[in-house]
């Protein structure tokens, strides 16, 4: 489980000037009623924050809340307005090209800090001498240019029709594997993890065997008491936003704070009992498919989204992997229907007589179908409503038909199928690595809140 919390500011600058604003505006407004005694009278607020705050303090200065701060130097190192610009164009593309206009400024101070803390991340590498080499970030660019199935000069062109760049990318890129570096040297040569505790988790694992378990991802932002109503109101607004069809790895890329924000929030396969019991509690009654509210959890607040479900370390008949050819017929625009019902037909027909794979590209050529043909194709990839279909195919049978007849018509033809092991175990390797990467985040998360607290940061 990753649910450490390094990344990204505590602090809410946006609500907090909101704040300012409204207090000073409310002292401005009020005659004095308590004398200089009465002024320095001790309070809750200060009970509870350790803070010498009055009852009754009053700015001595106004702050227009329609000025923000837009840049900031972080120890000599500057952010400028076209960096935010920049990821403003990637939360963008997450949501379909739309932000809505009362979001900009919300969301722009939650960039500028995330930039913040990009740049102690960098700064702090290299003071330590790691480096990060630019052929190591163009991999991984690379890489990432790949899940939007492009090439990286097609998806340089991409982020600039969009207004962002592959420079901003590349940033978090070197964000991320400098910090990563620096955690290997500086944070997980000094966590240690035994081997009794390795083989007692095994234990209680094992014990566990046929438990449900559920694929979940995260976005964590965290919250001290005084920011906690701000940060909830922010979680909120991104839940409204990823109910509304926004990407949830890229928002969790963007905005959480959580260790998993550099794989999208994914935290992967987890039983409830490895989660808080808030999370714990909520992953059992979402639907799956489904995106939580904000949940409050030591440290801030959390959004999950359930993605599937399975039984703990026993076999899943959706663990298997497919063998699939994919023949498909297409229509042109306004074929009469009668037209389209004879073609799928035909298309049913020929699937059933080809006698299997092996006559699978000569009768697609017969009926001018195309064909596609894929030997990895893992179940749980697939939506739901084929998952059990094909696994209750033979080799050689077809699905019925599934698309649109007024574009496309398809069926899925199985040559083969990879059944998962019976059962499945827990090695030493993976629970040793579990541990050591909770302790490592913990530390991580200390070490970027002690970068922030020393850090010199000039806003524009």
């Amino acid at each position: 489980m990753k649910l450490g919390t390094f990344r990204r500011a505590a602090l809410m600058l946006a609500g907090t000037m909101a704040a300012a604003t409204a207090l000073a505006q409310s002292a401005a407004n009020q005659a004095p009623q308590a004398g200089a005694g009465q002024a320095g009278a001790a309070q809750p607020g200060g009970a509870q924050t350790g803070l010498d705050i009055p009852q009754d303090a009053r700015f001595l200065a106004k702050e227009d809340p329609s000025i923000r701060k837009a840049t900031a130097i972080v120890n000599g190192t500057v952010i400028t307005g076209t960096d935010i610009d920049h990821r403003m164009a990637l939360i963008r593309i997450a949501n379909g090209g739309n932000i809505p206009a009362e979001e900009e400024q919300r969301l722009r101070a939650q960039v500028l800090r995330n930039l913040i803390d990009e740049t102690l991340q960098i700064q702090a590498a290299e003071a330590q001498d790691m480096k990060v080499e630019q052929k190591d970030v163009d991999s991984y660019f690379s890489r990432y240019a790949q899940q939007f199935k492009q090439t990286p000069q097609q998806f340089s062109a991409y982020l600039r029709q969009n207004g962002s760049s592959e420079t901003s990318i590349k940033r978090q890129i070197h964000g991320e594997l400098a910090w990563s570096r620096l955690q290997a040297r500086q944070i997980e040569p000094f966590v240690n993890v035994s081997q009794e505790e390795v083989q007692a988790l095994i234990e209680r694992l094992n014990a566990a065997r046929g438990t449900q378990e559920f694929k979940v991802s995260e976005i964590f932002l965290s919250a001290t008491p005084e920011t906690a109503a701000e940060a909830r109101a922010n979680a909120q607004r991104i839940v409204e936003q990823l109910r509304k069809g926004a990407s949830f790895r890229a928002y969790a890329r963007q905005f959480s704070e959580a260790s998993t924000a550099a794989v999208g929030g994914d935290l992967d396969w987890v039983r409830a009992e490895q989660l808080p019991e808030a999370l714990a509690a909520a992953v059992k009654q979402i639907p799956v498919g489904t995106v939580s509210d904000p949940i409050a959890i030591p440290g801030g607040f959390s959004i999950i989204a359930v993605e599937d479900t399975r039984q703990f370390l026993t076999a899943d008949p959706r663990d298997a992997v497919l063998s699939l050819k994919q023949m498909t017929v297409r229509f042109a625009a306004n074929t009469p229907r009668p037209q389209v019902e004879a073609k799928v037909q035909q298309l049913v027909s020929t699937t059933q007589s080809m006698g299997g794979c092996g006559g699978a590209e000569a009768a697609a050529q017969s009926i001018g179908a195309e064909i596609v043909t894929n030997d990895q194709v893992p179940v749980r990839t697939l939506p739901a409503q084929m998952q059990q279909s094909l696994l209750g195919l033979s080799i050689g049978q077809a699905t019925p038909p599934f698309g649109a007849v007024d574009d496309r018509i398809s069926v899925l033809v199985m040559c083969g199928r990879d059944d998962p092991a019976q059962a499945r175990e827990v090695s030493f390797d993976q629970v040793y690595g579990q541990l050591t990467e909770q302790r490592v985040n913990m530390r991580a998360m200390r070490y970027l809140r002690d970068l922030r607290r020393d850090a010199v940061v000039d806003y524009r």
